[in-house]
């Protein structure tokens, strides 16, 4: 199998579990996939580079023109995921992008249309689902072993030093919020399972750090197919009912906690989550007799490496992508409908004719 050579684009947080990633890939041989060059102009780009041995480039033009790279990894603001992401389809190059996939609806809509045109790879990175949790819980749910969903409720509470905020793009709406930063990932498991939102309700607050994006909010959501979610999520608030500090998905940079963050409750039976216990009855659902819990069996890996030899497979033009350019902009209407009924203060239908 001949090696993938693949850039990085963007070197902080995320940018850098991508290029630890792809090291680990690199040792084991696994995927054909090798960190190939860093591309960020700030001084954290060159030292990636320097430290891990590979060229560091200033912009994506440059990277384009070296020729390293066989495809790139997109872990920038939010704001330039459309720029960047459009340059590197055009040139030819397959991406897989962080999430959120745009910034904007508009700038969403413009990558799916790219992406179909161009017919190069995109893959927008909703790391989760490829998580052997994520894919075990969706089999047993679509393997009716909860019965129809009926409802859900999904926690988020991280408590983000003010270093976190340095990066004026956190605090800048339309980029930053625990919303689009963190709301997305769990907008996007809800879909994965209950199917398309039907409408939203919300409340947010700035009351903790005063940013003019939200530190905190709660949001109801009705789903097509019938159920109903609650979900609470605030990046002020101490407390380790997250996927981020209980899942063990990044182990370098968040403590795991023995502690479960989604709960879903179906006409059947009950799964926790991330610790993936069933709770089923022992005959009828019958709220005065104790129910038996069980754990569905999965074999750990980790989601960063699996989603990356996904990626690997869709540079060699194999497969579709788990989660499309459409797909993400799914999650974005979604968001934007849930920006739209906290400020209006009333429910909002979500309205995904624009992918139509």
């Amino acid at each position: 199998m001949d090696s993938i050579g693949i850039a990085v684009i963007g070197a902080g947080a995320i940018g850098r579990t991508h290029i630890d990633t792809l090291l680990r890939l690199g040792k084991a041989g696994a995927g054909g996939l090798r960190l190939a060059a860093v591309v960020d102009p700030a001084p954290t780009g060159q030292a990636s580079a320097e430290a891990e041995g590979v060229p560091r480039l200033l912009d994506v033009a440059a990277l384009i023109h070296s020729g390293l790279a066989g495809a790139a990894i997109v872990a920038t603001p939010n704001e330039t995921h459309l720029p960047i992401s459009a340059t590197l389809l055009r040139a030819g190059l397959p991406v897989l992008l962080e999430k959120p996939v745009a910034e904007s609806l508009e700038s969403a809509l413009q990558l799916v249309k790219l992406a179909e045109e161009t017919s190069v790879p995109l893959l927008v990175g909703h790391h989760r689902r490829h998580n052997p949790i994520i894919k075990a819980a969706h089999g047993a749910i679509r393997d009716g072993r909860i019965g129809d969903l009926v409802m859900a409720t999904v926690t988020c509470s991280l408590a983000k030093t003010n270093s976190y905020f340095e990066a004026a793009w956190r605090r800048t709406p339309g980029a930053g919020g625990p919303l689009l930063i963190n709301l997305v990932h769990e907008i996007d498991l809800l879909r994965h399972f209950f199917g398309e939102v039907a409408s939203v309700q919300a409340m947010t607050s700035n009351a903790r750090r005063s940013f003019p994006v939200e530190d905190t909010a709660a949001v109801a959501l009705s789903f097509v197919n019938g159920g109903l979610a609650t979900l609470c999520i605030s990046d002020a608030a101490t407390g380790p009912w997250a996927w981020d500090l209980s899942a063990g998905e990044n182990p370098t940079r968040f403590p795991t906690h023995d502690v479960t963050a989604h709960h879903y409750a179906g006409s059947r039976a009950g799964l926790s989550l991330p610790d993936l216990t069933l709770w089923e009855p022992e005959d009828e659902p019958d709220w005065t007799r104790k129910l038996r819990p069980s754990r569905l069996s999965v074999q750990p890996a980790d989601p960063y490496k699996e989603q990356l030899l996904h990626f690997g497979e869709l540079v060699r033009r194999v497969g579709s992508p788990l989660v499309s350019a459409r797909d993400a902009t799914a999650n974005l209407i979604v968001l934007d409908a849930i920006r739209s009924a906290a400020e209006k203060r009333q429910a909002v239908d979500v309205d995904l004719s624009p992918l139509q």
